[in-house]
């Protein structure tokens, strides 16, 4: 081997184990805190998913958002499909509290309570001119594409979902509650695409007029 290539092949092993010793990823240099960024690129992640799904949203659309260089996003996530993951953990709490804003509301009867939801909904809706929907119905339309690990923090985030309209239904005195809690959540998806569709929060009301006119306290 000649004296050159001998000094390329040291020069790539150097470089190597600086690369190593680096881990991977490095914090950006934006003035932010990590926690500052991290949080940013969570909350970035739940606007643009609500907005356009998994397939149709790439990492370089996502840090332009932001201000992060790709490099800083492998410094707090290891893959797209492990912010995904923090994505959906941050909009599950999120939505938690529109819900407890709504349930947990004891100044209202029970079935008031379901309309106060419906009416919060239909208001965020709009406020975001109906470009954006609910973040788990997205994903699930598109579950095919989904990374396998996602399949249970949904299913996790609509049986708590339920939990609420049920316990709600019960308080009501409403027989097979758990029952028709899961059915509100099906057609309440559905609502949500067509308010989406249609730019209009009437589906969402036709859909709760519906379910609460079937019900047989």
């Amino acid at each position: 081997m000649s004296a050159n290539s001998s000094n390329q092949s040291s020069n790539r092993s150097i470089e190597s184990a600086q690369t190593l010793k680096r881990g991977r990823g490095r914090p950006p240099k934006d003035g932010r805190s990590a926690a500052e960024t991290r949080q940013l690129l969570i909350r970035s992640g739940v606007e643009v998913l609500t907005a356009q799904g998994f397939s149709a949203t790439g990492l370089d659309q996502l840090l332009k958002r932001v201000g992060v260089p790709k490099g800083s996003f492998y410094h707090f996530f290891e893959s797209k499909e492990a912010y995904v993951h923090a994505v959906v953990e941050h909009y599950g709490r999120s939505f938690e509290r529109l819900l407890a804003d709504s349930f947990e509301c004891q100044q209202l009867a029970p079935l008031q309570r379901l309309q106060r939801f419906v009416n919060n909904a239909a208001e965020w809706m709009a406020k975001h001119q109906y470009q954006r929907g609910c973040l788990v119905g997205n994903l699930g339309q598109e579950v095919n594409q989904l990374p396998e690990s996602l399949r249970a923090p949904l299913q996790q985030i609509l049986a708590s979902w339920e939990q609420q309209v049920a316990q709600c239904l019960e308080a009501a005195g409403i027989e097979h509650a758990e029952t028709l809690a899961h059915v509100f959540w099906i057609g309440w998806e559905g609502a949500v695409m067509r308010a989406r569709l249609e730019q209009s929060a009437e589906p969402l009301h036709r859909w709760h007029q519906w379910f609460v006119g079937s019900l047989n306290p």
